[in-house]
């Protein structure tokens, strides 16, 4: 889908022009135009781009057949910018998905690209077609709203892997599961793709915030560096969240092995507490008894009460002065720490 904004100077909007009508546009220097390019095919994009708006074969390559990290290059007559929009797919699998979004702006005209659907981009797209505001500060300032709505996306995937995380820690003391091990590890790795693609943005907003660039103007900059600010608290925000994943997974390893010390432990228990039981078994149950003399009182009801007794009594015996010791697990039990705040 290729649709388009033309904002002249009579202020006389102009939706979804024909291809046609891009040069004529692209030639009022007070005119405004805005070209995106939403999933079509690379055999419609090139020529336009090439022939139409004349970009370098190497940024139209860029923008149509690779995939980068954040960036930014400098052509003198435009600039190509790559922004990434974040989406959380908690159906899926509790990954963070990137949107390439790419950029071309002139002095006069600013072209998006991008194969997916990305809010922000609706969003100010929408917003355009309302308010003259975004027309009459120059195309530098519309870049200023895509990437401020781009990065404000941001917040909600961080807030919502702040949540995973905090549901990973209850189902760690409730029911430490191989199956929540994996999803600690999921949201691990969550976290750390979301800080690769914050770092290099950071970089880019911090260029367009203090580089000297043609199309963007000296009174322009403030607003690149608030949100290069934001992105500097978000990339801070993310190295916390990254820490609590790591302690996530610390307190999933210490809840298992108390588990197996708590498992080891009563084991010990029952072993010890039958040991003297299997002794006196052994012990009566050997036939040198009967060849040696007619004892005939040790087969007799006494004797077998009195070993019944003794059996019942040693394992009780022990179970008592093994929990007087502090040794037994239910004397300490599994219990959840308790978080100070």
């Amino acid at each position: 889908m290729i649709r388009s904004i033309f904002h002249p100077n009579d202020g006389n909007l102009r939706l979804d022009l024909a291809i046609s009508d891009f040069s004529d546009a692209l030639k009022d220097p007070d005119g405004l135009l805005w070209v995106d390019f939403e999933n079509t095919p690379a055999e419609t994009d090139e020529p336009l781009l090439r022939e139409v708006f004349n970009f370098h074969p190497l940024a139209i390559d860029d923008a149509l057949q690779e995939t980068h990290v954040p960036k930014i290059d400098d052509w003198e007559e435009y600039l190509y910018i790559v922004l990434h929009a974040v989406v959380f797919n908690r159906e899926e699998g509790d990954h963070v998905d990137t949107l390439e979004l790419d950029i071309f702006l002139g002095k006069n005209f600013i072209v998006t690209h991008h194969d997916q659907s990305i809010a922000a981009v609706d969003q100010v797209w929408s917003t355009c077609q309302r308010d003259e505001r975004y027309w009459k500060n120059g195309v530098d300032h519309l870049l200023y709203r895509l990437a401020d709505e781009v990065v404000a996306s941001y917040m909600p995937v961080v807030e919502a892997l702040d949540l995973e995380i905090d549901e990973a820690e209850d189902q760690v003391f409730d029911n430490p599961t191989p199956r929540i091990l994996e999803r600690i590890f999921r949201l691990k790795r969550a976290v750390l793709h979301l800080r690769r693609v914050i770092g290099p943005q950071r970089e880019v907003l911090n260029k367009l915030a203090r580089d000297e660039y043609i199309v963007i103007g000296t009174k322009e900059r403030v607003y690149f560096r608030d949100i290069y600010d934001h992105l500097v608290r978000l990339y801070d925000i993310t190295e916390s969240i990254r820490d609590l994943v790591s302690g996530t997974l610390d307190t999933y390893l210490s809840v298992i092995n108390n588990r197996m010390n708590d498992i080891m432990k009563t084991l010990t228990i029952i072993t010890t507490l039958f040991m003297p039981i299997s002794f006196v078994t052994g012990f009566f149950g050997m036939n040198f008894f009967g060849p040696v003399a007619p004892l005939f009182v040790w087969t007799g009801r006494v004797a077998f009460v009195f070993t019944l007794m003794l059996m019942i009594t040693i394992p009780v015996g022990m179970f008592l002065w093994i929990s007087r010791r502090g040794w037994s697990r239910f004397e300490t039990g599994n219990r959840r720490p308790e978080v100070k705040e």
